[in-house]
């Protein structure tokens, strides 16, 4: 083999192989499992297909990655590594293949981050479903396996906001054998294992965090719970409501429930999850010799999702924040699962030998930056406990907000030599490191926190997520009182001035979220340009399968209380508080005015409008709810 030769080899040798000739290269002649992905490969810890692959790769297993399969020409792709010797995995990618594609106005996307140059089209609305139809037919008696975000939270009967309608478990949409929800590693190490051993498929309904098809004539067993059949979720939506209060009270125990749900003529069955991983666990998967770069397929083409997270770092897993909106809970657990500092450094080590490296740490963060090692004070009641969020309605007495460990990260990336500056990019919950603890070394750690936060880790803008300005609607969301962002807001100005800094805080905002109004948006209106905030980062309430708030607005029904909630569901009633956010726009003035009249709210139009002329507030508006 000549230099060059040898030098291409060694390079294809640090990704799992994606083609014919990257496996002769490595002289296999089979393959254990081949992975399908609607994403672009990228050797990454925090993309699921490569997590998955390297972990399998560390059990001893010949795995390959297929990317982005083309699944309209002659299926080539699915054809052109064969049948692996135990089992197919799919992926829709790292989002939702139907949040990826379309917009809250369902409007087609034109860009797709987790495609070379942006482009749009690389993968079929549910690739779930498209990918597994397709080798289930090139490849009949070869087990496939669901995994990802589309799979995992569409486990269940669930609304699917494109489709405009209530959908089976997907599992009963596709072929697969099998659905892997949540973070999979084990699962699949398990799998494998048990494949391998040379069980069948079919045969291996107990593993946890699998979602399986059983005949309808199976029995559960006393402890398990069984939902509302999809016939009967169909025929009346508090049957719906009622489901997911279970199955998200299921996700966020320590230690779940199996769940069957009756459909046609299957039970769809979800074993419970595993406990949070051990911080070894956890350490383990990161520290796999992921390349942290795309593959050499793509040569100098840019992927922007990549761009996100070349030099970023994951601290943690799961969040406790219980948001009425977010599906992390849903796929990675409440209970946090937290490296160990000294895999955290491994992992800062290695972007520091990145050859673009230039001395900045883009995010040292997680699904929420600073839950970092944090959880009860008695571990006997989190394993107990049934709440949905630890901070919502109020932070949990048991719950240890104790900042010191993620100060200490921060200090020990900050101290190495190579490290000019880390940022904090993830979202930072201020309720949190506001929440008191009955012990004051813990409240000093986190107003400390705050402090280097703000002097220390923002570039320039510090992202936060208030939500709303209505204590209504935030108690919809379960987020806490915008008094709360009021209180921040003045301590980011105060060490802003203190230290001489010109740093901007740049919250974000939700409409049309169940729960509120047109009025509620008119009033956030006055009240964020009373703060002096021209917003920016804001969004129009999207469904996504397997939260409260998708729930509320399928059903109209709170699923904790079975209550009516209002919302708001035509385009027109959705733009209709969408255009608040955009006041200081010329051209949104004469809309804004005629419905303010329409709501009897002109006493906003003065503050609203431009050119409007002045006239004291109504003080005979009768505000909803006696507000």
């Amino acid at each position: 083999m000549n230099n060059k030769s040898h030098q291409a080899s060694s390079t294809i040798r640090r990704w799992l192989p994606t083609t014919k000739k990257e496996l002769e290269r490595l002289g296999w002649d089979y393959l254990d499992v081949i992975l399908f992905s609607g994403d672009a490969y990228i050797d990454h810890p925090s993309m699921g297909a490569a997590v998955i692959g390297r972990v399998l790769e560390a059990e001893g297993y010949r795995v390959a990655i297929v990317p982005q399969p083309n699944w309209q020409d002659d299926l080539r792709d699915f054809k052109k590594l064969g049948a692996p010797r135990l089992c197919f995995g799919i992926s829709a990618g790292a989002m939702d293949s139907m949040v990826n594609h379309y917009t809250a106005a369902r409007r087609r996307r034109s860009d797709d981050a987790y495609t070379p140059n942006g482009r749009h089209g690389a993968r079929p609305d549910y690739p779930t479903i498209v990918y597994s139809r397709i080798l289930r037919q090139l490849f009949p008696d070869t087990p496939i396996i669901a995994g990802g975000i589309e799979a995992s939270l569409r486990r269940f009967s669930h609304y699917d906001y494109w489709a405009d309608k209530l959908r089976p478990s997907i599992l009963a949409d596709c072929t697969a054998d099998m659905i892997v929800y949540g973070m999979g590693e084990r699962t699949m190490i398990e799998l494998c294992r048990r494949l391998a051993s040379g069980e069948k498929i079919s045969d291996i309904t107990d593993v946890p965090q699998t979602v399986v098809k059983m005949p309808i004539t199976s029995v559960p067993s006393g402890n398990d719970i069984v939902l509302h059949s999809y016939e009967e979720c169909i025929k009346s939506k508090r049957c719906q409501a009622e489901n997911f209060k279970h199955i998200e009270v299921e996700s966020n125990k320590w230690q779940g429930t199996t769940l069957w749900q009756a459909t046609g003529k299957w039970y769809i069955k979800a074993n419970a999850m595993y406990p949070p991983m051990s911080e070894a666990e956890i350490d383990r998967s990161f520290d796999l010799p992921y390349t942290r770069l795309p593959h050499p397929r793509y040569g100098d083409k840019h992927i922007p999702a990549y761009e996100m997270i070349r030099h970023s770092v994951c601290l943690h897993r799961g969040c406790f924040g219980g948001c009425a909106f977010c599906t992390i809970s849903a796929h990675q657990g409440k209970h946090i699962a937290s490296r160990s500092k000294s895999s955290i450094l491994r992992e800062v080590a290695e972007i520091e030998k990145m050859p673009d490296f230039k001395g900045y740490i883009s995010d040292l963060g997680g699904p929420s930056a600073n839950m970092y090692a944090m959880r009860g004070h008695n571990l006997e009641a989190c394993r107990k406990c049934l709440r949905p969020s630890c901070l919502h309605p109020q932070p949990c007495p048991n719950l240890n907000n104790d900042h010191s460990r993620l100060l200490d990260i921060y200090h020990a990336v900050d101290s190495r030599k190579a490290i000019k500056k880390s940022f904090i990019g993830s979202g930072v919950r201020y309720d949190l490191a506001f929440a008191h603890n009955k012990n004051n070394e813990v409240n000093s750690a986190n107003r400390r926190y705050l402090e280097e936060l703000i002097t220390d880790h923002v570039s320039g803008r510090l992202k936060v997520a208030p939500e709303h300005t209505s204590d209504i609607v935030l108690n919809y969301m379960r987020k806490p009182s915008f008094e709360l962002f009021r209180r921040f807001s003045r301590l980011f100005d105060d060490i802003n001035r203190r230290h001489g800094l010109r740093q901007q805080l740049i919250p974000y905002f939700i409409s049309s979220h169940p729960g509120c109004t047109e009025e509620d948006m008119a009033e956030l209106a006055v009240i964020t340009k009373q703060l002096n905030f021209h917003l920016e980062q804001v969004q129009d309430f999207t469904p996504t399968p397997m939260t409260v708030a998708s729930e509320i607005y399928y059903t109209g029904l709170h699923p904790y209380t079975l209550q009516p909630v209002a919302t708001a569901r035509t385009p027109q009633q959705k733009e209709a508080q969408r255009k608040y956010f955009f006041w200081y726009k010329p051209e949104y003035a004469d809309d804004i005015r005629r419905s303010l009249m329409r709501l009897h709210r002109s006493d906003l139009i003065s503050t609203l409008v431009y050119n409007a002329p002045r006239r004291a507030p109504n003080k005979d508006n009768k505000k909803r709810n006696n507000k």
